[in-house]
């Protein structure tokens, strides 16, 4: 629609918004062109770039974390997805849509964007909450494209039963057909991650209302069918083929009482989920559990937040910053005809600080059932849907495996005889 113009929330920043090919209404929406829109720092003067996506009822306003990025060598850019935050008009169904997948298209156009400023240079992805998880999926469909990915706080599974979500999925599915636009009950909000955060209330931090923490943010059936198939497609493993970084808060907090300690705890997703869920992601994933975070970590008290941004910079240092080391990492990747993306036995690749390469002991666990109905494509819209065309979801490269992990990573679990020792589990934790 526009190039880049000042950005009218942040000074001294751009944007450029354009709409989105394929995108239609849902019913009952104004007659207005849905939008998407990539937020940058400057104009370009570094050899890297990072992307970054926000999370459920949020939008990109916070400049410390481009700032770090920036002193890390990083020109940063946050895109802003349909009917949410930039592009959020009043009337639209805030943040809703039918299918994960149809923000691809958005994902795809901040690339190609970012690869005007920057021909040729490595990307990489950094996503929150329910941005973590879009990212995810979205990156597994795109092998090769991909510096790294960063995931903070990625809502990879829903707190609770993993069985009680099994039992309820067919249910989601048939509601989300016959009545997508329903809103879905999930409890009352108690406002307690908003107090932790907000300067006016017990926190620091200062946001558009309108665009974050906004009661126009409904949960609907149709949004939730979408959310629990992205989670069962990371249950049956994505083979993401570049360096992951998972971090969480040391532990989630779901009191109904306010308690200060609310300010050093993840109030929004079950952490013990998200890090039981990380190795799925793919063969190389460093997953780092921070005491004192709260659900979005770079919002963080000090000295926590300091310690967030010196875990980041280590793995950056690690995974993304030397020279050749990502394609040293795809060379060890290799993949088969069904296009399931597989480790070259030969290679050696491992992870340390408490993640592993190697045989996972004892067999594989069964993949918690994918959403009836969903094939992990973008499947044609229902009445009442959000509207996007379904497009080429590029399933040749989707993994078609049978476990729920790779053979190549451990689970954490409880120590018996003859096990390894405790510290040598899938999850870490920083208590430094």
């Amino acid at each position: 629609m526009s190039g880049w113009v000042p950005d009218p929330l942040l000074a001294g920043y751009e944007a450029r918004s354009w709409s989105i090919p394929g995108a239609r209404r849902a019913e009952g929406e104004p007659e207005v062109i849905l939008t998407a829109t990539l937020v940058r720092r400057n104009e370009p003067r570094h050899a890297r770039a990072v992307l970054y996506l926000h999370g459920w009822n949020d939008y990109f306003f916070q400049t410390h974390l481009a700032d770090w990025f920036d002193a890390q060598g990083f020109d940063f850019y946050a895109v802003e997805l349909r009917r949410y935050g930039r592009n959020l008009v009043p009337g639209l169904y805030a943040g809703y849509v039918t299918d994960l997948a149809h923000y691809e298209s958005e994902l795809d156009r901040a690339v190609a964007f970012i690869h005007e400023d920057h021909p040729g240079a490595p990307i990489t992805f950094m996503g929150h909450s329910t941005g973590g998880l879009t990212g995810a999926l979205w990156a597994s469909r795109r092998p090769g494209l991909l510096a790294g990915l960063v995931l903070n706080s990625p809502w990879l599974d829903m707190q609770g039963s993993p069985a009680l979500w099994r039992m309820l999925s067919p249910v989601a599915a048939a509601i989300s057909v016959v009545s997508p636009l329903a809103e879905l009950a999930t409890g009352v909000d108690t406002g307690f991650y908003r107090r932790s955060l907000r300067a006016d209330e017990d926190g620091e931090w200062d946001w558009e209302l309108d665009l974050k923490s906004n009661p126009a943010f409904v949960h609907r059936w149709g949004w939730g069918r979408a959310v629990l198939a992205g989670q069962a497609r990371v249950a049956a493993g994505l083979h993401i083929d570049t360096p992951v970084l998972v971090m969480t808060s040391a532990r989630s907090d779901f009191s109904r009482t306010w308690n200060e300690g609310m300010h050093e705890a993840d109030l929004v997703l079950d952490v013990e989920r998200i890090c039981s869920a990380a190795p799925d992601l793919g063969p190389l994933v460093t997953i780092r559990r921070v005491t004192g975070g709260v659900h979005d970590l770079v919002l963080s008290r000090e000295p926590v937040r300091r310690q967030i941004f010196e875990e980041m910079s280590r793995w950056l240092g690690a995974y993304v910053l030397p020279a050749g080391l990502i394609g040293q990492y795809h060379e060890t990747l290799r993949h088969d005809g069904a296009g399931t993306v597989q480790q070259d036995p030969d290679a050696g690749v491992s992870e340390s600080r408490g993640e592993h390469g190697g045989q996972r002991p004892g067999g594989e666990r069964k993949p918690r059932s994918a959403v009836p109905g969903s094939d992990g494509g973008a499947p044609d819209e229902p009445d009442g849907g959000d509207g996007t065309a379904a497009q080429d979801d590029q399933r040749g490269w989707w993994p078609q495996r049978k476990g729920r992990h790779g053979s190549w990573f451990r689970r954490p679990r409880t120590s018996q005889a003859g096990d390894e020792p405790a510290e040598n589990t899938g999850c870490t934790e920083n208590r430094g």
